[in-house]
């Protein structure tokens, strides 16, 4: 691990209680969860005691949580698994500008495929604005998927307040929440979604590992085939100990919720306070929006981002500028181009806090960053050397 590690929306180091979990399934004996043996038997005590933690975690009930590899193939089930049910006069599916790729891409899928698809534009805060919203959710609509928390700004969506309406005119609403739970209160009750993915390793969970909630009584194909796990949809022998760690990290994470993200945002607003008093042409992207705590997306005028990133990989900081999820590519954020910020989305870096953060570490990283951000400026105005 670097020195400083602040890239926790990529993914949170695992908790202590998921790789104890982790430990206990492993080394317990080998039995195929779907197996009617004691062995078998032990390995299902497993699954279903990790299924209501994760229940717990987003106010569901056990029966209605699909164990998955992780938020990007709960997003895919929940989106090919919902368009494929749509009938004919509702198959329009609306969605936001600022999804993660693993929501627009399978959407992008199903617009090559002719299915009629709307994306909604967010206003310059990055909160997409819920009269525009439904006014695009207009008859005819059969889907729709915003997501809970942006990964890459932190800014939450009104996602009750749209689900309230989706509810009343009988539309399938699916929310992308990978980068919310764990971090902020969730009840789909309360949102009133029919779908929700989770990714664990966003909350300290064991990378690949996830979860689907699939509200009782909606029906939803499945694209794999070849067994009966997880209600028909999601078939596959479940990784018992994967899936033990996540169940661990999700009561862990509910239980410390209330403090740690009153501590992180703590933590976070000093952050941003000192970056805005020592670093000129300094800006916070959707500062005057709310955001999930742990998250602070910096512009820094005259500088790129990806330049930015790496300096600060040297001097030992781990930061982002933008989503994990592109194989290691660098390009503009769409986040912030859909925001309307022009320069600043290549100028961004994505700082995000965790468990771990502490007040001294926010210190150096706002020390070191200053020096980064002149360097990075001084380089990117000098003359161009070489032939023409």
């Amino acid at each position: 691990m670097p020195a400083i590690y602040l890239d926790h929306n990529a993914t949170s180091p695992l908790r202590q209680e998921a790789r104890e979990a982790m430990a206990q399934a492993l080394a317990g004996p080998a039995g195929n969860p779907s197996s009617l043996h004691a062995p078998g038997r032990a390995a299902r005590m497993i699954i279903e005691t990790a299924r209501e933690r994760v229940a717990r975690l987003i106010g569901a009930l056990p029966g209605e949580i699909v164990l998955t590899a992780g938020g990007t193939e709960s997003n895919n089930l929940a989106i090919y698994g919902a368009a494929a049910l749509l009938p004919p006069a509702a198959g329009r599916v609306v969605t936001s500008a600022i999804e993660h790729p693993s929501v627009l891409a399978p959407i992008l899928d199903l617009e090559r495929r002719g299915v009629e698809v709307v994306r909604v534009a967010p206003s310059c805060s990055g909160v997409v604005e819920t009269e525009a919203f439904l006014e695009a959710a207009a008859p005819g609509t059969g889907l729709v998927s915003l997501m809970l928390a942006n990964n890459e700004v932190g800014t939450l969506q009104p996602v009750a307040e749209i689900g309230g309406e989706l509810r009343r005119r009988t539309v399938l609403f699916h929310c992308d929440a990978a980068q919310a739970a764990g971090k902020v209160p969730i009840d789909v009750r309360e949102l009133h979604v029919d779908l929700l993915s989770i990714a664990g390793h966003k909350f300290g969970a064991p990378q690949g590992t996830g979860a689907l909630y699939v509200r009782g009584g909606v029906a939803l194909r499945s694209h794999l085939r070849g067994g009966g796990q997880e209600l028909n949809r999601r078939p596959g022998t479940e990784n018992v100990a994967a899936v033990a760690g996540l169940g661990a990290a999700a009561e862990a994470a509910a239980r410390a919720m209330a403090e740690e993200s009153r501590r992180t945002q703590e933590l976070r607003d000093r952050l941003e306070r000192a970056v805005l008093e020592r670093v000129s042409g300094a800006r916070v992207n959707g500062r005057e929006a709310p955001r999930v705590p742990n998250t602070s997306s910096l512009a820094f005028a005259g500088g790129a981002g990806e330049v930015l990133v790496m300096a600060l990989d040297l001097e030992g900081i781990a930061v982002s500028s933008g989503s994990a999820c592109s194989a290691g590519t660098v390009r503009r954020s769409h986040v912030l181009e859909a925001m309307g910020l022009g320069e600043s989305a290549g100028s961004s870096i994505r700082v995000s806090l965790g468990p771990g953060t502490t007040i001294e570490e926010v210190v150096t990283f706002v020390s070191v960053l200053e020096g980064v951000v002149d360097r990075a400026r001084a380089a990117a105005a000098a003359p161009q050397g070489g032939r023409p």
